[in-house]
């Protein structure tokens, strides 16, 4: 269960460690949504998976879900076509086609959860966006700082950074931090 939805994930499909820490993830990044959306706002979850943000993020906006993985995308699209949310499951490898700067517009905030060796592609679009909420959560610090470095050197400043340990007994920790213009 994501978010209420029934999503069987699919094969290889990535899923936080804990529910308990999917839960503080999922908590830190609505909470980081900018404050008032306009309510034709649209949200893009990049790397999106099966839906562990897309589902309840559509609670507060349209949400375009950006995945790679095929059986990902079509696990979270029927989910969320079962459940009604306002998700549009989209199949694109976001490495080799990341999003460009004319289709950013599109969107009122940014989600995002890469791969282990972060985003630096898709960053440096995005620096250069006119979003104006990136919401960045990540497993490894050593790519949130290359890729947070990206960003500031776009404009951009972090507005809050929660830290979410769901490996007790351990180094690893999750990150989610939002970042805004100016």
């Amino acid at each position: 269960m994501l978010d209420g939805v029934a999503v069987p994930p699919a094969p290889g499909a990535f899923l936080q460690a804990t529910p308990e820490g999917e839960a503080a993830i999922v908590a830190a990044v609505l909470a980081a949504l900018p404050r008032r959306l306009p309510a034709k706002a649209r949200i893009a979850d990049l790397y999106a998976g099966v839906g562990t943000l897309s589902l309840p993020l559509a609670r507060h906006a349209r949400v375009d879900a950006f995945e790679g993985e095929a059986e990902a995308v079509a696990a979270l699209a029927a989910g969320a076509n079962k459940a009604m949310r306002r998700v549009q499951a989209k199949r694109r490898d976001l490495a080799r086609q990341p999003l460009l700067p004319a289709e950013l517009a599109a969107y009122a905030a940014v989600v995002l959860d890469p791969p282990y060796a972060g985003a630096a592609e898709q960053i440096g679009i995005i620096a250069r966006s006119r979003v104006e909420r990136v919401i960045y959560v990540s497993c490894n610090p050593v790519a949130l700082a290359r890729d947070a470095a990206l960003l500031k050197r776009g404009g951009w400043h972090a507005v809050s950074a929660v830290p979410v340990d769901q490996f007790l007994w351990s180094p690893h920790l999750e990150s989610v931090v939002a970042f805004a213009r100016g």
